[in-house]
């Protein structure tokens, strides 16, 4: 059994899809972020960046309970636990590993500004927001050119398809649309109508946020609550 403490946020999702397509029984902890639960002691001691998602596997190494940590790293460890959506050849493992890469450090945390600046930040700064659209725009031209000649991103469906594609659902809130990207929106569509992509992204949509952010989740996010130190 997995514990898997998690919120439905991109992040989330890409762990959520992952455990649905390799069919590990899991349980679903929330941790609502919006709240301050990722500041609690208790995550903080599996999680200490308190960031979401997290997990502990209770049948890990040796039979022992493991926790993890960083949501790349849990998609890493879960397809070796499995043997599945990571090629075990080193050419292929590693054409995989360079596009997760290119999640964790790029797509992850640039559309996350581009959210941020476009959607969150209390007043607009136009030239944040026009750096990060643009910024966004790059990142969907560099996966377009690579889905003209790959049906997915690491030739066969991967984790690092699985990493991706959740930070790709809501294109206007990045300032894109997918019709603009042709082979990008091929590649969405079909990964879309996976039956365990449809089940990953439903876990916790009931606690998806529909209207604005209100001021507790805009300081338990963004604000001076993220800086205090912890012991």
């Amino acid at each position: 059994m997995i514990d898997l403490f998690t919120w439905p946020t991109p992040n989330g999702h890409k762990v959520h899809i992952m455990l649905e397509e390799i069919g590990l029984e899991y349980r679903v902890i929330p941790v609502d972020i919006n709240q301050g639960a990722q500041f609690e002691q208790d995550f903080l001691a599996i999680s200490p960046n308190n960031k979401m998602p997290a997990m502990i596997d209770h049948d890990g190494p040796n039979g022992e309970s493991y926790s993890l940590f960083e949501s790349g790293a849990i998609l890493m460890y879960l397809a070796e636990k499995t043997g599945r959506l990571l090629p075990k050849d080193m050419a292929g493992r590693y054409r995989v590993i360079q596009w997760l890469m290119f999640q964790m450090g790029g797509i992850g945390p640039l559309l996350g500004q581009t959210h941020h600046f476009r959607v969150y930040a209390p007043e607009p700064i136009p030239y944040a927001v026009d750096r990060y659209t643009n910024e966004a725009a790059r990142l969907y031209s560099v996966m377009d050119r690579r889905l003209a000649e790959s049906e997915y991103l690491a030739d066969a469906y991967s984790i690092a398809d699985i990493a991706c594609f959740p930070w790709l659902r809501r294109p206007e809130r990045q300032g894109q649309r997918h019709d603009d990207f042709p082979n990008l929106k091929r590649w969405f569509d079909a990964i879309a109508a996976r039956p365990a992509v449809q089940r990953g992204v439903a876990v916790l949509a009931e606690h998806q946020r529909t209207g604005p952010i209100s001021a507790e989740a805009r300081e338990n996010l963004f604000g001076a609550t993220q800086y205090k130190g912890r012991s």
